[in-house]
């Protein structure tokens, strides 16, 4: 089984964000990270499970995903992503992540485990310590579904 303890942290909610993920199976470990100019927490918290998931060689993988985010687990473990899916994802922040996760999700045998974040868990704070690095980063990509989101309702304004 592979363990994957994931992390999302933003410099202002919305800012500059990153993830970080931190993937165990036996003795071999994978850190992921990347950051971007303009994102939000909730958005790093996600992408994190989503990237995570497609760095899996195999469909069908059995894995377990370790996150502080209660925005994440809860909306599998409970369900609630499911249901935003039947009613199109209406008046949902983050769509295109969500249809994102569902796809990948999917493809494996996933269980979500909710941590308590900053806290002693090594993996989780290895995760938060690479989020905020890779959010601190000079060559930030652009998170186009956050910021054609933010366009398209800014537009709503005018």
């Amino acid at each position: 089984m592979i363990k994957i303890y994931t992390d999302g942290a933003s410099r202002g909610n919305p800012g500059p964000g990153g993830y970080g993920v931190v993937m165990l199976y036996g003795d071999l470990r994978k850190e992921l990270s990347e950051g971007f100019r303009l994102t939000t927490n909730n958005r790093m918290e996600l992408l994190s499970v989503i990237v995570a998931l497609e760095t899996l060689k195999k469909e069908g993988t059995v894995a377990t995903v370790y996150s502080d985010s209660k925005y994440v687990v809860d909306a599998v473990e409970q369900k609630w992503v499911f249901t935003w899916e039947k009613k199109y994802f209406k008046d949902k922040k983050n769509e295109d992540l969500w249809k994102r996760f569902l796809r990948i999700y999917r493809k494996h045998i996933i269980k979500f485990v909710w941590v308590k974040g900053h806290a002693s868990n090594k993996e989780n704070n290895r995760c938060d310590e690479l989020a905020v690095a890779a959010a601190m980063g000079t060559d930030l990509k652009i998170d186009y579904g956050y910021e054609e989101e933010k366009n398209k309702a800014d537009s709503k304004l005018l």
